[in-house]
């Protein structure tokens, strides 16, 4: 199979099925074949068990592992983060404190990628959380939950006060995710957060989230690393 596979580390399962709904044959379109896993929090009794960023020794430890398995020229790697709630031992987590949102998630991205020291990865940290590409256009939203559609146009007119969905912040009564579940108590991320992003569609979501959309943009351009002379 020609072009080049590009494996997915994500923080849990709604991330996975997103991956998988939306990105994975959006990329099989310009030969990128996508697998996808949650990351690895623990392994006990030789059960693994996976889901949640809890620190960056763990992540890095899971990433660091699936890279030693692939170590073909023809895979790259990424990841896709939330960071509301990044491990404070994150690399570069205290200095990236002082920069606005979008900057921050890039100084993070760097500061992983030179951690991990691998030119196949390409660091992804999504602002703030996953949530936040859903309130790229929540009208959506309806078709699953028309009993609370006074709430979903309160979501709609909050929303219309930010440039990007992605720039609702993190705190813990404001975050995209605690927005949504104050208008919506029956919203299930894992649930319903793939299948609303589908309504929603990738290109609306690159362009109403331009981190995502960047980082979208980067997946596309992948492609075979330079040979050394």
């Amino acid at each position: 199979m020609s072009g080049i596979r590009l494996n997915f580390v994500v923080e849990g399962q709604t991330e996975e099925a997103f991956v998988e709904k939306l990105l994975k044959p959006h990329l099989a379109g310009r030969s990128i074949w996508v697998y996808v896993r949650c990351v690895q929090t623990s392994s006990k009794h030789n059960v693994k068990h996976r889901g949640g960023v809890v620190s960056y020794v763990q992540a890095r430890k899971d990433l660091k592992r699936w890279m030693a398995e692939d170590r073909r020229g023809d895979v790259r790697f990424t990841t896709m983060f939330d960071l509301f709630r990044l491990p404070n031992d994150f690399p570069g987590y205290d200095a990236s404190t002082s920069h606005g949102s979008r900057r921050r998630a890039e100084q993070l991205q760097q500061a992983m990628l030179e951690d991990i020291n691998d030119p196949r990865l390409l660091p992804y940290i999504q602002l703030h959380e996953f949530e936040a590409l859903i309130l790229a256009d929540p009208i959506h939203l309806e078709t699953s939950h028309p009993e609370y559609r006074s709430g979903i146009h309160r979501l709609v007119e909050t929303v219309s006060g930010f440039a990007s969905p992605e720039e609702i912040n993190d705190g813990p009564e404001t975050a995209p995710s605690k927005r949504i579940a104050r208008e919506i108590p029956t919203y299930s991320k894992t649930v319903d957060g793939p299948i609303i992003a589908a309504r929603i569609g990738l290109p609306t979501l690159r362009t109403k989230c331009p981190h995502f959309g960047a980082w979208v943009d980067a997946l596309e351009a992948i492609g075979p690393l330079p040979t050394t002379p």
